[in-house]
């Protein structure tokens, strides 16, 4: 189940979340197959934790693997799900992909 932020709770809508990537990766070099992958994986980590999730781990779920997919797309959906109101917006969720990017980047790799 899904907590909506008005408590509303709905089940998980697999539908929704892609409907959400279609939109975000409109005109990206995404394939429908990578956003059922997403939303897949989406659905299952959030099985893990059981019970009811609010929509913003919903949102924040979708976004850390979007990030990885392409970055442009994870900013249009940030700006969406993080309900962005000026350009200031966009420049902090910019210095927050350029922060994760290079930490990803500059991490041990385990093998």
């Amino acid at each position: 189940m899904v907590v909506k932020r008005s408590g509303v709770r709905e089940p998980f809508d697999h539908g929704k979340v892609v409907a959400g990537l279609e939109a975000a990766t409109k005109a990206r070099p995404v394939d429908a197959g990578q956003l059922e992958d997403l939303a897949a994986a989406v659905e299952e980590s959030l099985r893990l934790l059981g019970g009811e999730v609010p929509t913003e781990e919903v949102g924040r779920a979708v976004l850390e693997r979007l990030r990885d997919l392409d970055v442009v797309a994870a900013v249009r959906f940030a700006s969406v799900y993080k309900e962005f109101d000026d350009l200031a917006d966009f420049e902090r969720e910019l210095t927050e992909l350029t922060h994760s990017a290079l930490t990803k980047a500059t991490a041990p790799k385990l093998h």
